[in-house]
């Protein structure tokens, strides 16, 4: 044989299928670095929102910090302004007391000083929130009355009623600061 004869033809293989195969590899390669990042994105995205969620938290308790310390503060000012309206309160009663008296008096001077004075003064407590609980003939309510004693009545119509006021209650912004204590009829 010559030589010519001795070398064997061999077809060459497909080129495809070496392509093929790495173009898999290349493909699994993408595929497993896209699920990677993929799970980064999800983790990063739940970390972003754990952080939003903390921080919104975080701004609500502070408002609500921030509107506690204001209500706290507005608190212990009208604390502060119902014990020296409290400590005024003997003064109104001493004016009333002096009004009554001063009626049967004949002094017209001494009486209209007096209830200028209570006038004054009562007018400047009330721009303050300070009102007179209304007892005289009122039905008996245990939110703004206080029963020193009780009175027999004849007319059926008045039992329960507030007979008469032995020292006048006063309510500061609508809280009641004294009881007004009264005689109830029977």
């Amino acid at each position: 044989m010559s030589k010519k004869q001795t070398v064997k033809k061999t077809t060459p293989k497909p080129v495809e299928e070496k392509t093929e195969v790495k173009e898999e590899k290349v493909d699994e390669k993408v595929d497993e670095k896209t699920k990677a990042l993929q799970e980064e994105i999800e983790s990063l995205k739940a970390s972003v929102a754990k952080e939003k969620d903390d921080y919104i938290r975080l701004m609500a308790d502070f408002e609500n910090f921030r509107r506690h310390s204001a209500e706290a503060k507005l608190e212990l000012v009208s604390t502060a302004s119902a014990d020296i309206i409290k400590g005024l309160l003997p003064v109104l009663d001493d004016c009333e007391r002096a009004m009554k008296m001063l009626t049967d008096a004949d002094d017209k001077v001494a009486v209209e000083g007096t209830e200028l004075i209570y006038n004054k003064l009562m007018s400047f407590l009330k721009t303050k929130g300070l009102e007179v609980i209304k007892a005289k003939d009122e039905k008996f309510d245990t939110d703004f009355h206080e029963a020193v004693a009780q009175m027999p009545v004849a007319e059926e119509d008045k039992k329960g009623l507030v007979f008469d006021v032995v020292q006048t209650g006063y309510t500061l912004s609508g809280k009641v600061i004294r009881y007004a204590k009264v005689v109830v009829g029977i």
